[in-house]
């Protein structure tokens, strides 16, 4: 309590220093703490916090009268409110069984006592005592907060799960530079797969240069061998956070949470037609609001924060060849390999062994042959079933197509019924029902009436 009284005291002193200067006229005084009264200053608790004037002068006059120890805050005193031997008995309940949890603790005092405090108190209780431990009784883990020192030394990857449009549930893959707060590649589709992923950090590579690491979790999109080549084409390093350890991704957890608070809410209120629609939305709400508005972190805009001066952009050369894909083939007697069901010659010199198969997943025509990283010469299509990878579909169904109006099973049931009207043949089907539901014969009179 002492050093955060201190630490209190240090932060007005920061504050008055200047404007506490004797040699300062009224007017120049006046017009310094205005300045300050004006602009928001960083707590010791690391808050961004505005304060008035009338309580900078407040101080100014504290100082001045009794120096530093005046701008120390009084403590408060306050009456314990829970009786000394109901904490004594937490605790010692705590030693007891060190797994026991908070709540657990004040269970068991309601049922011996009556009554006991809230576990939130006896939680509090535990931390000043040290008692803390997680259910295997060890402590808890501390983990430090991190933060980048510069532009693009690390993004971070992760994938929202959004609301349904056009009929589909649609995902936001998007990457987060971890210094700036920037949103520097994103992309809303309708599949959390590869070929997405790939089109929001290409993206994000062209417009905002090339990161010293990329911080991901296991899904399969983030863990697949396409964003491992293309991180090792580029010089990324690509790391994955443990499982059921997600510590590291707050900051792009803290940027879904301000999706889902500010863009998706107004969805309800205009919908978009399409997927199209909605990255063209999110893109004027990322770049026209977000981007501009001062991060409560940071103090900063991540437009501002995002140094430009430090960042490399890749070659267009360099962009193409990280996002190809690559397969390895053994080259059979007759100087051929398969590709997905496609079959391609490639020079005699390369029979028996094993090569890598460079190519674009949306054109299957076109293959480069390498052995060791060497070019060899481009693998000439003997036979092609598939002109695209299985997993570089579009991202939009086509639209169904318009119905003809033709029932067909209707047209058959009615021509079976006029030819057994005009032929009077069986109606083969009629014979298998119960007797209750057969034809039944018009009577004499029936017939009359008819």
């Amino acid at each position: 309590m002492h050093d955060r009284h201190r630490d209190i005291a240090l932060f007005r002193y920061s504050l008055i220093r200047e404007a506490a200067d004797p040699a300062l006229t009224p007017a120049e005084r006046g017009r310094l703490v205005r300045y300050l009264a004006a602009r928001e200053h960083v707590d010791p608790h690391g808050q961004h916090v505005r304060v008035s004037r009338a309580t900078l002068d407040r101080w100014i006059r504290a100082w001045r009268a009794g120096g530093f120890d005046a701008l120390v805050p009084e403590a408060r005193t306050a009456e314990a409110k829970t009786p000394a031997s109901i904490l004594e008995l937490a605790v010692a309940l705590k030693l007891e069984r060190p797994a026991r949890t908070a709540a657990q603790v004040a269970r068991i005092i309601a049922a011996d006592q009556g009554w006991a405090p809230s576990a939130r108190t006896i939680q509090r209780l535990f931390e000043r005592r040290g008692l803390n431990v997680r259910p295997d009784g060890r402590p808890p883990e501390v983990f430090a907060r991190f933060e980048a020192d510069v532009t693009n030394a690390l993004w971070t990857g992760d994938a929202l799960h959004g609301p349904i449009i056009g009929g589909r549930k649609v995902y936001l893959l998007a990457f987060i530079d971890d210094h700036s707060r920037l949103l520097v590649g994103y992309r809303w589709c309708h599949a959390e797969d590869t070929v997405r992923l790939e089109a929001a950090l290409r993206a994000g590579l062209a417009a905002r240069g090339i990161p010293g690491g990329i911080y991901v979790d296991n899904g399969s999109a983030f863990a697949s061998k396409p964003l491992l080549r293309a991180c090792a084409v580029l010089g990324i390093r690509l790391t994955h956070s443990t499982p059921r350890r997600p510590e590291g991704r707050g900051k792009i957890e803290r940027f879904f949470r301000t999706v889902r608070d500010q863009f998706l809410i107004e969805l309800a209120v205009t919908a978009p037609a399409d997927l199209a629609e909605l990255n063209r939305l999110f893109a004027a709400w990322v770049e026209g609001v977000y981007h501009r508005r001062v991060h409560s972190e940071t103090g900063e805009t991540p437009l501002a924060r995002f140094d430009v001066t430090v960042v490399r952009f890749p070659t267009p050369p360099e962009l193409h060849e990280a996002f190809l894909w690559s397969e390895t083939r053994t080259v059979t007697k007759v100087a051929t390999v398969s590709l997905l069901g496609n079959h391609y010659q490639v020079d005699a010199a390369l029979v028996g062994q094993r090569v890598e198969l460079v190519f674009d997943p949306f054109d299957l025509t076109r293959i480069d042959v390498r052995v060791h990283g060497r070019p060899m010469g481009a693998a000439v299509p003997q036979h092609i079933g598939r002109h695209a990878h299985p997993a570089a579909r579009p991202d939009d169904t086509p639209p169904p197509a318009p119905s003809t109006g033709i029932d067909y099973l209707r047209l058959v049931e009615a021509q079976r019924d006029h030819d057994v009207a005009a032929t009077g043949g069986i109606d083969f089907h009629q014979l298998s029902l119960p007797a209750d539901l057969l034809p039944q014969p018009k009577t004499t009179e029936e017939e009359g009436s008819s």
